[in-house]
């Protein structure tokens, strides 16, 4: 199976494994795993912050985010198509007791005018804005890599309110790469960053939470309310420093991405979104098939996508995909809609 799901299914490398069998390791939860800590430095230098705190998942590192930025009732302000509102199951209320402020926006990133326009002063009868969440790349808008100006102009427009900023960067190496930009220019407005080990850059478990070094102190006693406090989480940590340096490949597969839109585009009746980086999105609409439909039909194949919408199938290309894999990919689209 030729599997362009997500860059999730990677599966970790033989240096990966090695360095887990061999990893340093000891209890998390009283701050004596050396792999952990090791990896929670290195990566919190990587985003130009002063600490960083290692979390199972990015899912669990943006709810962690959203309950020590705020306060219960605020209200949270995104983009509409954000992963946060989309796929992370309601958590912002449910774990943070937060309200969101939901708009569109172009490329998913406010423009300082909106953040003033939606910001809502605390008062008597309102609780007020509590948090702008920005997301690099932006997963359900194609994987758009979000530039670093843009991220500043909403960032210096919420803080000139009081307002503190999240950035829900699952992606954040990948944004940085295609924008031929350092990280940290990314991360330099921002006041905490999400970014996963277990996308792109292959590591099996975990994502990373960075911030102040107060605001790490708070995230880590709130990891262990939500259960993510880990023992001998070593075994895991020692990929993700594996992970770390696999930045270099992440434009292979924004190249590979771009080969697989150029040959996608030669299919009759589908529209091809032009990639940034690792998504490429296809609309199918014109073919009078629905995205599952499509889905089925690839399967059977031996091609695995995702559905993004009723009409729109998400194609994601990572470090186990190579180019003869995206040669038969794109044999297996053109077939299915020749027998349309």
């Amino acid at each position: 199976m030729i599997d362009l799901r997500s860059d999730t299914v990677t599966t970790p490398d033989e240096r990966m494994r090695e360095a887990a069998r061999t990893a340093d390791v000891g209890d998390d939860v009283y701050g004596e795993d050396p792999t952990v800590n090791d990896l929670e430095a290195r990566a919190a230098s990587a985003v130009g912050m002063d600490a960083a705190l290692y979390v199972p998942s990015g899912t669990m590192g943006n709810q962690i985010a959203a309950r020590v930025h705020t306060e219960r009732g605020q209200e949270l302000l995104a983009d509409r198509k954000s992963h946060v509102v989309k796929y992370e199951l309601g958590g912002l209320a449910q774990h943070a007791g937060l309200q969101l402020r939901t708009f569109e926006t172009a490329r998913g990133v406010p423009s300082p005018a909106q953040v003033d326009d939606e910001y809502v002063a605390a008062d008597l009868h309102r609780p007020g804005t509590g948090l702008l969440w920005l997301e690099n790349t932006h997963n359900a808008r194609g994987g758009l890599a979000i530039a670093p100006d843009r991220i500043a102009g909403a960032a210096d427009a919420a803080h000139e309110r009081g307002v503190p900023v999240h950035v829900d960067g699952a992606r954040l190496f990948n944004a940085a790469t295609a924008l031929d930009v350092s990280v940290t220019d990314l991360t330099e407005p921002v006041d905490s960053v999400m970014f996963c080990l277990s996308k792109g850059l292959g590591a099996p478990v975990g994502s990373i939470l960075a911030g102040s070094e107060a605001f790490v102190e708070r995230a880590r006693r709130t990891r262990k309310l939500f259960g993510g406090g880990m023992r001998q989480a070593g075994l895991i940590a020692a990929p993700g420093l594996c992970a770390l340096e696999n930045v270099s490949t992440l434009e292979t597969d924004h190249e590979h991405a771009r080969l697989l839109a150029d040959g996608l585009a030669d299919v009759e009746g589908v529209d091809v979104h032009a990639p940034e980086t690792n998504i490429v999105l296809v609309d199918v609409a014109e073919t009078g098939l629905e995205s599952e439909a499509v889905l089925e039909r690839l399967h059977e194949r031996g091609v695995a996508a995702s559905a993004l919408d009723a009409t729109t199938i998400r194609f994601c290309t990572h470090r186990d995909i190579s180019r003869a894999d995206l040669e038969n990919a794109v044999d297996a689209v053109s077939t299915v809609f020749d027998t349309v």
